[in-house]
């Protein structure tokens, strides 16, 4: 698969993220969610809050009627990822490990909304992990990728909530995660550079510490 935007893997690696501290914000903030997955979403309150809207853009707009019963609808799908829960999402799907190498799976659609527009965030990740003697179904790892994108999102956090997630339900040896995606927020709004990519990557583990293995996994996924 072909991505606009070419990478900057030649830099440092010094030069990323502080992993310590995000998987800090990212453990945090994972447990106030996990919170949430006990609660629905609620429409009622959505629909009223978008009328509030609606009477400011267009008072009295007849056409309008059903609209907000349509977004509440429409939100419901979008941010259903409040709704869920890793270890609802895992089930059972932990199988004894026939390998030691790494398990890769590549070109994982996902939509999420920026948490500061709610407009939104379109790309791709490709999740890697080293297994310690279990793995897990492959689709478990696309649904994770659903649970935290359906929400209200920083790119940079997802990348990292779904690393820490597998890290705590599968303990493996090293976990890799590596987003690109389009912002609306940049693309169709503010500055309105269209076709501009922002690229997040976490390693924990052995990807963290062995650059050899780092430098495999991103020769791997498509670019």
């Amino acid at each position: 698969m072909e991505h606009s935007l070419k990478t900057s893997e030649e830099r440092n690696f010094s030069e990323d993220v502080s992993y310590d501290n995000m998987e800090s914000i990212a453990s945090e903030k994972s447990h106030k969610r996990q919170v949430q997955t006990e609660r629905h979403i609620q429409k009622d309150s959505i629909e009223k809050s978008i009328q509030d809207i609606l009477d400011v853009l267009e008072p009295e707009a007849q056409r309008l009627q059903k609209t907000p019963h349509r977004v509440a609808q429409s939100y419901e799908e979008f941010f259903k990822g409040y709704t869920q829960s890793p270890e609802q999402i895992v089930g059972s799907a932990l199988y004894d490990s026939p390998t030691e190498e790494m398990v890769l799976l590549c070109d994982i659609p996902f939509t999420s909304h920026c948490e500061h527009h709610m407009i939104p965030i379109i790309g791709f990740i490709h999740i890697g992990y080293i297994p310690d003697g279990k793995i897990i179904g492959a689709s478990k790892l696309a649904r994770f990728v659903d649970c935290f994108a359906y929400r209200l999102q920083l790119q940079e956090r997802l990348t990292v909530e779904i690393a820490t997630v597998l890290e705590q339900i599968l303990v493996p040896k090293g976990v890799a995660t590596y987003a690109i995606a389009e912002h609306f927020c940049i693309s169709r709004r503010g500055v309105k550079k269209a076709g501009t990519k922002l690229i997040t990557r976490h390693f924990s583990g052995m990807f963290r510490t062995d650059s050899s293995l780092r430098a495999e996994f991103l020769d791997s996924i498509p670019r």
